[in-house]
């Protein structure tokens, strides 16, 4: 919760994304028609904030729904959210004195929050409404036209998220490689590791020795020198042939030792 605390700020700052998301819940939820129009589509819903985020997540939002919904929403420009001067000037020229005394007023008072509320939802209002006659605000779409968009936004997540599996394994793989290779490159002291894990005689022990077995098996694999292993793992069974636990592991992975007479 305390990742929706800033929620709050936005929405009396003038962000209206967050009661967009609150209106995609309500579509999830099955409380709309195909029929109905959306509400004025917010600019940044393809940049969320991460409170704005973390609502989405709280909410249960559905990714593909969220992307198609915002197709049409218009990107939030550095001076638009940050408010530069160049934004309030024209603004502050036409306020009244009147209106200027009465913030100053809340200012003396201790109530900086609520002018500093007051004025940035003044002045959102303000540019909203010049904004209105000199741009093409996105058209309001029935939910069936958003619905129309979502297969093609679940296919490209899909793709994206396979890609990023085969990335993954692909680094898994390089890295399972170094360490095979590392392995033969100082087989002695695995083979010495292993043998002195085994003379613990622990559970945890024997386990640890048959993880490092069973990786020195693959890493002979890999390089066709399986002839290699068997030799070494038959030498290591002449000192540890007899322990039971141990030949069990080993017969379970179906390297099928036998304990010598």
């Amino acid at each position: 919760m305390t990742r929706l605390l800033p929620v709050r700020n936005e929405l009396l700052g003038g962000d209206a994304r967050p009661l967009y998301l609150g209106w995609l819940a309500r579509l999830g939820n099955g409380e709309l028609c195909d029929d109905e129009f959306e509400p004025p589509v917010p600019a940044g819903l393809q940049a969320l904030t991460p409170a704005q985020v973390a609502l989405a997540e709280f909410l249960m939002l559905d990714a593909d729904w969220l992307a198609a919904a915002a197709e049409s929403s218009p990107s939030i420009l550095a001076s638009e959210s940050n408010g530069s001067e160049d934004n309030f000037d024209p603004w502050l020229r036409e306020l009244s004195v009147d209106e200027m005394r009465a913030k100053l007023r809340m200012l003396l008072q201790g109530r900086s929050h609520e002018a500093e509320r007051t004025l940035r939802n003044a002045f959102l209002k303000w540019e909203k409404g010049r904004n209105t006659k000199h741009l093409n605000l996105p058209r309001r779409r029935r939910i069936s036209e958003i619905e129309s968009r979502v297969a093609a936004h679940r296919a490209i997540r899909e793709r994206r998220e396979q890609e990023a599996r085969q990335a993954a394994e692909a680094r898994r793989r390089e890295e399972r490689t170094r360490y095979l290779t590392s392995l033969l490159e100082q087989e002695d002291t695995a083979w010495s590791s292993i043998d002195a894990q085994l003379r613990r005689t622990t559970g945890s022990a024997y386990d640890q020795a048959f993880q490092k077995l069973q990786d020195l098996a693959e890493a002979y694999a890999n390089v066709r020198r399986d002839a290699v292993f068997r030799r070494r793992l038959a030498q290591l069974m002449s000192s540890h042939g007899k322990r039971g636990a141990w030949l069990a592991r080993l017969q379970k992975a179906g390297y099928l030792w036998q304990p010598k007479s």
